[in-house]
């Protein structure tokens, strides 16, 4: 069974979804892809997890940074999982671009070179928004690109970090 919470964000609704124990989705209400990985048999309950996740969107919303792991369950194929680690390996305030994330799988594969469009592809299914934080990811050129939830949020949330030059 799967289960939902409704927060309400200063940049909007989000939903967050669990399987009773772990965090398994967190979209902005509306996004590209929005709940792709939730069963239509969910239902909206009070989680601990939803708990913990308030606080810690709190947390962030305020300009603070996270220091609690929040427990996450993603399934899904090798290749995306492989992606979505690389995100959360993404520090606080910084920025790596599709280019970079191409090459670190390439390497971690043993392959020669890794399709940008695939990575691209990869961090937009993301299901876990701005915890696996996709949002840190950007054009080689430094331009804002291939946000699920919008490129003003991806800006917004940037601008949150500090990140430099947003």
């Amino acid at each position: 069974m799967q289960y939902t919470y409704k927060y309400q964000s200063p940049l909007g609704g989000i939903t967050l979804a669990s399987d009773g124990y772990s965090l398994t989705g967190l979209w902005f209400d509306g996004q590209k892809y929005f709940a792709a990985t939730l069963s239509a048999g969910h239902q909206e309950r009070k989680l601990t997890i939803f708990e913990q996740t308030k606080e810690w969107l709190d947390s962030y919303f305020k300009g603070n940074p996270p220091c609690v792991a929040l427990p996450i369950h993603l399934d899904d194929t090798p290749f995306r999982l492989a992606v979505w680690n690389l995100l959360r390996e993404i520090p606080y305030g910084e920025v790596v671009t599709y280019k970079d994330l191409a090459k670190e799988i390439a390497r971690q594969r043993g392959l020669p070179s890794m399709s940008m469009q695939a990575i691209g592809g990869a961090v937009g299914h993301n299901p876990i928004s701005i915890i696996i934080p996709c949002h840190r990811v950007i054009g080689s050129d430094g331009s804002l690109t291939g946000y699920a939830g919008g490129i003003d949020k991806k800006k917004s949330l940037l601008k949150i970090e500090r990140a430099k030059g947003f």
